[in-house]
């Protein structure tokens, strides 16, 4: 296996951890690392967070350092995209023309934001955040601005919402939907995060649609307009499943992958955001776009690299935080796929946790300023409760399962 030769394709957190878990697992070939930004591989989540915010610097974010990739003979070529994917002739051409050759190859492309088909939306000074120079870029914008409009009032949206407020700038979020993240975590929930920003003084415009936007503000349907100096756009993201889908791999909502994460070429994998798995224990595909799963997928797919059994089971995993809120979830709910939210805690003190039920199975769950209980909540994943010993603060959690 010392004249093998691995290519990673995508230079975020998730073809990092890969690096990592290949050396951890006894890998002892060749592993090139490729990505199109300019930066050692780093993590995403402060972006939004305490980058935007100007708490975190870059360093602060960088998956290794240097030195770690020299130590553990990990080749970078950084700065460059892959044009293209040959499978037959097991082969990545890159965009200088230069070309790598693999045993076995990961794609972990991650995803991009989501331009909305709207006229304005590539217009010079609207942003969209995926990378450290957007988070830069924005928050350098919050110096200068007195009025921000979001587009859309996805995590995203919310958190860069949550950020102008604290640096003074004014808010107006316009969102189609009635509430915040309506689709992921349904009524009950979303009314805690609009009340939450509305007692911070953002303004919402919920179902709403956009019909124009410049860097001046937006234009509804209506024909309402909201003036502003600067205008972000959180809408989604789309999984950068280009190179997978012209090389002739199954694509549909990212690249489709079995539980080992190995796609429909038994020599190429895939993980992180691009990546739509199998998931053993929900029974079905799903995609996730979230922290967690670029860092744990990474030991699975080499594991598969390997050629050893691997099957990723994690639950999605993620969190946020907003003001003076702090939030992380597990488990995964399908946009009305539940029956009943059970809270435990103190709901109007922002003090509690709450369980989407599904004929009193627990689906998933969410602690909001609660903390060191994520363990408990995903022992219960799954299982049959007693929505009132659920609800009750007295009793221990794992004793309301049935």
């Amino acid at each position: 296996m010392a004249d093998q030769r691995f290519v990673i394709v995508g230079a975020g957190l998730a073809g990092a951890k890969a690096a990592q878990a290949l050396r951890e697992q006894g890998f002892p070939g060749r592993i090139t690392l490729i990505g199109d930004e300019l930066h050692l591989p780093y993590e995403r989540p402060a972006l939004s967070k305490d980058h935007l915010t100007g708490k975190a610097d870059r360093d602060s974010m960088t998956v290794h350092s240097a030195a770690w990739y020299t130590d553990h003979q990990v080749e970078l070529a950084l700065g460059i995209g892959v044009s293209r994917l040959d499978r037959e002739a097991h082969r990545v051409d890159l965009a200088d023309g230069s070309s790598h050759r693999y045993d076995k190859l990961l794609l972990a492309t991650g995803a991009s934001p989501r331009k909305p088909p709207i006229p304005g939306a590539d217009a010079p000074g609207v942003h969209y955040l995926r990378r450290i120079e957007d988070s830069e870029s924005i928050r350098d914008a919050f110096r200068h601005s007195k009025r921000l409009v979001v587009v859309g009032a996805g995590w995203i949206g919310l958190e860069v919402a949550a950020a102008a407020r604290q640096a003074g700038v004014d808010v107006t979020v316009v969102e189609s939907a009635e509430l915040p993240l309506l689709r992921v975590l349904g009524r009950e929930v979303a009314t805690v995060f609009a009340d939450l920003h509305r007692e911070h003084g953002v303004d919402f415009r919920f179902g709403a649609s956009v019909d124009g936007i410049s860097a001046r503000g937006v234009t509804l349907a209506d024909g309402t307009e909201i003036t502003a100096d600067m205008v972000v756009v959180g809408v989604g993201a789309c999984p950068n499943a280009q190179l997978a889908q012209r090389a002739g791999l199954h694509v549909d909502n990212g690249i489709i992958v079995d539980a080992a994460l190995r796609t429909c070429d038994p020599d190429i994998v895939a993980a992180g955001d691009v990546a739509n798995a199998f998931h053993p224990l929900l029974g079905k595909h799903i995609r996730v776009e979230h922290w967690a799963n670029a860092l744990r997928q990474p030991a699975t797919a080499a594991a598969t690299m390997l050629g050893r059994e691997a099957s990723h089971q994690e639950l999605p995993y993620f969190f946020t935080d907003q003001y003076d809120l702090g939030m992380e979830y597990v488990g995964h709910v399908e946009p009305g796929g539940y029956d009943e939210v059970v809270f435990r805690g103190d709901r109007d003190r922002r003090e509690f946790i709450a369980f989407w039920l599904k004929e009193n199975r627990v689906l998933a769950g969410m602690n909001v300023n609660v903390w060191d209980v994520v363990d408990p909540i995903k022992a219960l994943i799954g299982k049959e409760v007693d929505p009132k010993a659920l609800a009750d603060p007295g009793k221990v959690l794992t004793a309301a399962a049935r």
